[in-house]
């Protein structure tokens, strides 16, 4: 028989519905469920009485009820642009089948649909985009950070570099990404859009940094104990870092992902507002740049879905931590 172990933030929900209801799930309940809708429709309230009373050259800053609006509206647009792409790929296909009947020999060329992309598009490319600078940022970051926890002397050479460069703003990074995107891929059939590479190497540059420094803490930090039981065993370098060091090192390892998911999220919006990048942050650009009466509340859609998604990367990663970590005490927020 195969029972099911409930996540622990439910346990206090099961004990009320089997008739325990004693001040530690009271208090559960509380800290989990009623404070955080108390805080919410307290937001909600005062977002509500502040935008009745700031007008804008753009008109009235807009209300929940307005961004609600809106948020109907980019879907209804959504809906729209699906039919009309999925329209033209039908009057395609039946011309090219009409063709073909006329001429057996003809070689169809199928066309990509160009329409606009819908503002769910621009979230699926942001999306995209912040991904894979955050895991080409991992990828250089966690392995020169193991090598600089475990190497004095490269943590010498290495962290006056990292200490120059870790401030540096997207907005200084950009400009020379882009020139040195557009002098080295200058294919005539590029695979990857140039706006595309230009956003993504930004926030690799900009979000390596606590992946690194965490990991090389996190290496540093491994008890010395261990240290000697790889020692005794005789462990090559390969065998005593995936054995000793890296379990060890994976809670500080992980605070440094964490770290760097939300700073790539956060670089990810302006380097795609001045790349022009399809994304979040091009669709808030254009929509700044439209100064329609909708434009506002638009926008304010596009805020509330960007902090949205990076509190739900946040705790996706969370989950991995707590899915990979031992120590499950290191992964509790």
């Amino acid at each position: 028989m195969v029972t099911m172990t409930l996540p622990d933030w439910l346990a206090p929900y099961r004990d009320l519905m089997r008739g325990k209801a004693g001040p530690a799930q009271q208090q559960a309940v509380l800290r989990q469920l009623v404070w955080p809708l108390l805080g919410i429709a307290l937001f909600l309230l005062l977002w509500h009485w502040a935008a009745q009373n700031i007008q804008t050259s753009l008109g009235q800053f807009p209300g929940p009820a307005t961004v609600w609006e809106q948020t109907q509206a980019l879907y209804q647009e959504h809906r729209e642009g699906r039919q009309r792409e999925a329209a033209f790929h039908e009057r395609q296909e039946k011309y090219i089948e009409t063709r073909l009947a006329q001429q057996p020999d003809w070689q169809p060329v199928r066309r990509d649909y160009t329409g606009a992309p819908t503002f769910f598009d621009q979230v699926g490319t942001s999306l995209i985009t912040v991904m894979s600078g955050f895991l080409l940022a991992s990828a250089l970051a966690i392995p020169l950070g193991i090598v600089v926890g475990l190497s004095a002397g490269v943590h010498a050479a290495v962290n006056p570099l990292i200490q120059i460069f870790k401030p540096v703003s997207p907005l200084a990074w950009l400009p020379l990404v882009t020139m040195v995107v557009s002098a080295v891929y200058t294919s005539s059939d590029p695979w990857l859009a140039k706006s595309f590479l230009t956003s993504m190497f930004t926030v690799t540059l900009c979000c390596l940094w606590p992946t690194l420094l965490n990991t090389a803490v996190g290496v540093t930090s491994v008890s010395s104990d261990l240290t000697n039981v790889s020692r005794v065993l005789r462990l090559n370098a390969f065998e005593h870092v995936r054995r000793i060091v890296l379990p060890s090192a994976l809670p500080m390892m992980f605070t440094g992902l964490r770290l760097s998911l939300g700073i790539a999220w956060m670089v990810l919006i302006a380097a795609e507002m001045l790349a022009q990048n399809p994304g979040l942050g091009k669709f808030v650009w254009d929509e700044f740049q439209n100064g329609s009466s909708q434009s506002l509340g638009r926008i304010m859609v596009a805020v509330q879905v960007i902090g949205l998604i990076g509190f739900l990367l946040d705790r996706l990663m969370l989950a991995l931590q707590r899915f990979l970590v031992w120590d499950k005490s290191a992964a509790q927020r």
